[in-house]
């Protein structure tokens, strides 16, 4: 091929192959919008062998930006999309990130390499990638996690610097502001499950043993489980839109640089907050969950507000409602771990915010239903 030169500014011209081997192009000159319109002509007459592998050597640029370095990136889509697979080299360490933030921000030079993988091959790669991504967020977490620790040790050996007006608000939010949606959804699931398990047991004449199923599936799993995923939807979500939202507004970085702890004043409150209200959510969404079960054996079964209660009284005991509660300390703490973590993650822009909203509402909900499965296996292996 020939040199194609702009006059006073830019141009591409074949080069010896150098050390590599195969045919190489060096890009010469100054690449930017005032040249734009010649280069792009003069780009478009570049016809290279079909199948040849090509360099483009960078390293004799005098200048670039963002239109020049968007021709040199359609210019490698387009050969890369006729079979001519073409790599950028000898960039200078500021014209190559300028180059690569461009590739990052235009999607017609993303994935311009058509993938010639097996397509097991392919989806094994995919599931590695996958796989190490998953083990490097898991890190990410435990590393916030001993972050988390340690701030709430310097809390307990000084509470003064635990922020008592901040506490008592993200109670209010996390724990009264609940109290509507999570009673009316565990009404709704306690009828529910007085419903089919009525139907159920019809069949055997053991309608009253309806009550037993409420009271031990309400206040060992249903109960708390329920409450959790409601929060970790509604509080742990809110957690990362409002840290996210601080991150993207600089207030985070402001708060360093005065010297201040994001940790503890942004995430202790309210992990410390939701650990004392979940409790107490599952506590009431426990009763309310009853109560619709005790509705609908009144209206169905023809069961007695007094016989409910008495049948009740004789079906659980006191361990029976403490299997429930004490989880919910625990969950309480990784789902403020997870929407806090995902909000500082935020990386400045509110599409960050929104992906990492919804994120850390399905991170929770995972480790919480996880972390479910793993209480119901010891306390099955201690017998409780």
């Amino acid at each position: 091929m020939t040199d194609l030169q702009v006059n006073g500014g830019g141009w591409i011209e074949a080069v010896e192959a150098g050390d590599r081997g195969g045919p190489a192009l060096a890009a010469v000159g100054r690449w930017v919008i005032a040249t734009a319109r010649e280069l792009s002509a003069d780009l478009e007459t570049v016809r290279l062998e079909r199948g040849r592998a090509m360099r483009l050597d960078l390293g004799r640029l005098e200048a670039v930006d963002t239109v020049g370095a968007l021709l040199l990136l359609r210019f490698q889509a387009k050969l890369n999309a006729a079979g001519s697979p073409l790599e950028l080299t000898g960039a200078s360490p500021a014209h190559a990130a300028l180059i690569e933030a461009v590739r990052r921000a235009d999607r017609r030079c993303d994935h311009t390499v058509k993938d010639t993988r097996h397509p097991i091959v392919a989806m094994v790669e995919r599931t590695g990638a996958a796989t190490f991504q998953a083990g490097r967020e898991a890190l990410d977490l435990l590393n916030f996690l001993g972050m988390m620790v340690t701030a709430l040790a310097r809390t307990v050996a000084s509470p003064r610097r635990l922020r008592g007006i901040a506490l008592v608000h993200h109670i209010e939010q996390t724990g009264l502001n609940a109290l509507p949606i999570v009673g009316l959804l565990s009404f709704l699931i306690g009828v529910v499950l007085a419903y089919q398990g009525a139907d159920q047991l019809r069949q055997f004449g053991a309608e009253l043993f309806v009550v037993n199923l409420l009271g031990v599936s309400i206040l060992r799993e249903i109960g708390i489980l329920m409450t959790s995923i409601i929060i970790a939807g509604r509080s742990g979500s809110a957690f990362t839109a409002q840290i996210g939202t601080m991150k993207v507004n600089l207030e985070v970085d402001a708060l360093r640089t005065l010297g201040l702890d994001p940790i503890e004043l942004l995430v202790l409150p309210r992990a410390i907050a939701l650990m004392i209200t979940l409790p107490l959510l599952a506590f009431y969404a426990d009763v309310v969950g009853l109560l619709g079960g005790a509705v609908m054996c009144y209206f169905v079964l023809d069961i007695g507000f007094g016989q409910f209660v008495q049948q009740l009284h004789g079906a659980i005991k006191l361990s029976t409602l403490m299997v429930g509660l004490c989880k919910a300390p625990v969950f309480a703490f990784v789902i403020a771990l997870v929407g806090c973590y995902e909000g500082l993650k935020v990386s400045g822009s509110a599409e960050s915010v929104g992906r990492l909203t919804t994120r850390s509402v399905v991170v929770g909900i995972f480790l919480v239903i996880v972390l479910d499965a793993l209480f119901s296996i010891l306390f099955s292996y201690l017998g409780v």
